[in-house]
């Protein structure tokens, strides 16, 4: 099904508007929010603050005003997240709360609209600095209102390459494993801590390339956007635990081949 009665740029505007706020209520409301409750989920350390609640509720509260009725996919407070008729909003409150707990500016709010499981326009948002990145299908992407385009990188011997550890100590071994035996064949790896941020810098090539298990849609559904209309090779898991992979063109093949002769497409 395509979209009925909507225009895709429409939706990008209402994505960034309504990250935009969100993005304002994480940042103001962090002290207060860490001084209130951390939880945990997957695991001890795998934090929410109330900060990723409250935001997710304003988000929720800021599509039903704007887009009344369309159902919401969020991190925090579920919904639902399969294909079908029309629009789906795809929210990560706060992509990165252990940085955000932490102090460190590395986090985002992302927010995608997704049609029959595909996004086709995204906002990501960093609360620290104010940067936004967005995108639309077959639009486009950008930074703060600036085209981006991926990395010319060719060999992957000199490219910087992106990863993410899962919560769960067991997955995170392997994990690591996996990154000791690419790090023979990359320039160096880097762990960022906020995945939808990791695939904004593979779009604006920052990093050459970047590849990660175990993500959930709300973790990628508005950053794969952003990398995919800046030109990266993307490849997104078909359910869970499987790989979200970014790539520039020039090493995506290699950077394929290293992950499956280190063992780490094959981590479950």
């Amino acid at each position: 099904m395509g979209l009925v009665g909507v225009a895709e740029g429409d939706l990008l505007d209402i994505a960034t508007s309504v990250a935009v706020a969100a993005a304002e209520l994480a940042r103001t409301a962090r002290t207060a929010a860490l001084e209130d409750d951390v939880g945990t989920k997957s695991s001890e350390t795998d934090v929410v603050t109330a900060a990723d609640l409250a935001v997710e509720r304003l988000v929720r509260e800021l599509l039903a005003r704007a887009r009344p009725g369309e159902p919401v996919l969020g991190e925090e407070t579920g919904g639902s997240g399969e294909p079908g008729d029309g629009v789906c909003w795809v929210v990560d409150p706060i992509d990165g709360t252990v940085n955000y707990l932490y102090g460190l500016p590395w986090y985002a709010v992302s927010l995608a609209a997704q049609v029959d499981g595909e996004s086709v326009a995204a906002a990501v948002v960093e609360p620290a600095s104010g940067r936004r990145w967005t995108a639309v299908r077959g639009g486009g992407a950008w930074l703060d209102g600036r085209p981006l385009r991926v990395s010319d990188a060719r060999r992957l011997d000199l490219s910087l390459i992106g990863t993410g550890y899962a919560y769960r100590p067991e997955r995170r071994v392997r994990q690591a494993d996996a990154v000791a035996g690419l790090l023979r064949r990359v320039r160096d790896v880097r762990r960022l801590g906020a995945a939808s941020l990791d695939l904004c810098a593979v779009a604006a090539g920052w990093l050459d390339g970047y590849a990660e298990h175990g993500l959930n849609r709300w973790d990628w559904a508005g950053g794969a956007l952003i990398a995919a209309e800046a030109g990266a090779v993307v490849r997104l898991p078909a359910g869970e635990g499987g790989m979200t992979f970014a790539a520039a063109p020039g090493i995506a093949e290699q950077l394929l081949v290293a992950l499956d002769e280190t063992g780490f497409s094959e981590i479950d």
